[in-house]
């Protein structure tokens, strides 16, 4: 049996060395450029600038997100399914279409500064610490209720009907059963936040941007497409680099079960206390879904009028994009499903560190290395969209594979010694074992990926020409040359293409499951 195994054993190690030495080698060339780079005080401002909108957006999205997600625990209502999977929606939108929507609710001529001239009052700002801020709570609110969600519906239903007997009201259940859960997950879910606000670049390309709301990865931007100073960018990326790290390795840590212990089975619903606390759940459930919705909405009511009048650089730029997601989507599944296979099997350190170091970093981070790589030897611009492919597969390599691992380790126990004694190895064993039983993650996962990697505006700034630029970044370039109405219209394609990505995906993957 050992024997059947080792063509799989033999190719993930190579995989993954392959895959860490994509990972590694920006890395290493960002760390050896960056060596004895002393920061200025610019720098120096956006690390804390960094630093300080992770903080507040990651703090605003956890505490906003317990009431919604303990009305959504608690509360049984039509609708509910719709609200939960709206929820999903901004983790697959591309950032910069949520700015777009932002920028039409909140903008100068947005719906709320209309309201507020119309009362006379004076308009307000979006650009700075406070609107980015607020993007970060709309792309990461809704990814903050789903997890706080998950963990109030995995309270075990014997906590809930002990509490009942004992007479517990609303104060004591709180007190006894969801606090002891929440004080367990909410650090856990505020780092996971940071980590991603950390690495957030088109938010802060559209909303923030002056010498007082610079990001690093802003900085790192503007260090290599404006003044080309690749130490300087090496530097930063080395801080950046430190940060994410020891922010993703504290999220790690601080994700800890609760401690209720095992249950029978979920099938006893929280109460649902009425008087001003239903009130307070509907007010929750009302305000979040307005939230979400009036931005997605402008974006779509905006960009309909102007799809008969896109500019010629739209087209093509949504056909790179699709091509750069469906090859990086395409490389990522097959590295991922290699590599659960393999750690399905026995525990595949070298598996796991090709998966989650990628965690650590960000996009702009591997690109300035891959940029200082290439750079001696040929044009950078040239070779913007294989970057941007190679980039995109570290990148969603992480979510590939912790989707699949799970699924490929109940599929060995059920099944691999049958399969070894039936001699099923190779692409047999492959089409008529794993596929069929893998499909269903298989499809949401490849979704996902092709969804983030067609949103993805980070790399591609960095390295793309007049010829190279993918949609999210043509629709980045139309939103700063107060284009609106052809911005919206690009986004509206961009997420149009995004979602169908995703759907096509996820839905091939139920019904071959079916």
């Amino acid at each position: 049996m050992a024997s059947r195994a080792r063509p799989l054993s033999l190719v993930a190690p190579a995989l993954a060395a392959l895959l860490l030495a994509l990972v590694l080698a920006p890395l290493l060339a960002v760390g050896w450029r960056g060596a004895g780079i002393s920061l200025g005080p610019a720098e120096w401002a956006a690390v804390r600038f960094s630093v300080l909108q992770a903080v507040f957006s990651a703090v605003l999205s956890t505490f906003l997100a317990i009431p919604v997600a303990r009305a959504l625990a608690r509360r049984n209502f039509p609708g509910r399914g719709v609200l939960i999977t709206l929820m999903g929606a901004p983790f697959l939108l591309p950032a910069v279409v949520a700015v777009l929507g932002l920028l039409a609710v909140f903008g100068r001529s947005g719906v709320l500064n209309a309201g507020l001239v119309a009362l006379g009052l004076p308009p307000i700002s979006i650009y700075g610490l406070h609107g980015v801020v607020i993007a970060h709570v709309f792309l990461n609110l809704p990814l903050a209720t789903r997890m706080i969600l998950q963990s109030w519906l995995s309270i075990p239903a014997e906590r809930i009907r002990l509490a009942q007997s004992l007479g517990f009201g609303p104060r004591e259940t709180f007190r006894h059963l969801e606090w002891p859960m929440l004080r367990e997950v909410l650090p856990g879910v505020a780092l996971v936040i940071l980590v991603i606000c950390l690495t957030s670049f088109a938010v802060v390309l559209t909303l923030g941007g002056g010498p007082s709301a610079t990001t690093i990865e802003l900085a790192i931007y503007q260090a290599v497409r404006f003044e080309f100073d690749l130490s300087r960018a090496a530097g930063l990326a080395g801080v950046q680099l430190a940060i994410g790290s020891i922010a993703a390795l504290a999220a790690w840590l601080m994700t800890s079960p609760a401690g209720f212990g095992a249950g029978l089975g979920r099938d006893l619903e929280l109460s649902a206390p009425g008087g001003w606390r239903k009130a307070g759940d509907i007010g929750a459930l009302v305000g979040v879904a307005l939230f979400l919705a009036l931005p997605l909405g402008a974006v779509l009511l905006r960009g309909l009028p102007g799809l008969g009048e896109i500019p010629a650089s739209v087209l093509p730029a949504a056909g790179r994009s699709v091509l750069v997601a469906l090859t990086s989507t395409i490389l990522a599944t097959v590295a991922a499903l290699t590599l659960a296979l393999a750690s399905a099997r026995r525990t595949h350190l070298l598996a796991e560190a090709a998966a989650t170091l990628p965690l650590a970093t960000s996009g702009l981070v591997l690109g300035t290395g891959l940029f200082l790589l290439i750079q001696p030897f040929a044009p950078p611009m040239s070779l913007a969209l294989p970057v941007t492919v190679l980039v995109n597969v570290a990148l969603s390599l992480p979510y590939l594979y912790r989707i699949l691992l799970p699924e490929a380790r109940a599929l060995h126990a059920d099944y691999g010694r049958l399969a070894d004694s039936l001699a099923l190895r190779g692409w047999p064993r492959l089409r008529w074992l794993v596929l069929p039983r893998l499909a269903r993650p298989l499809g949401f996962g490849t979704g996902i990926a092709a969804a983030l990697s067609m949103g993805d505006l980070g790399v591609i700034a960095l390295f793309a020409g007049e010829h190279q630029a993918t949609l999210p970044l043509v629709v980045s370039q139309l939103t700063g040359a107060y284009r609106t109405e052809a911005a919206a219209a690009a986004a509206l394609i961009l997420v149009t293409l995004s979602f169908a990505l995703f759907w096509a995906f996820d839905a091939g993957g139920r019904r071959a499951a079916a």
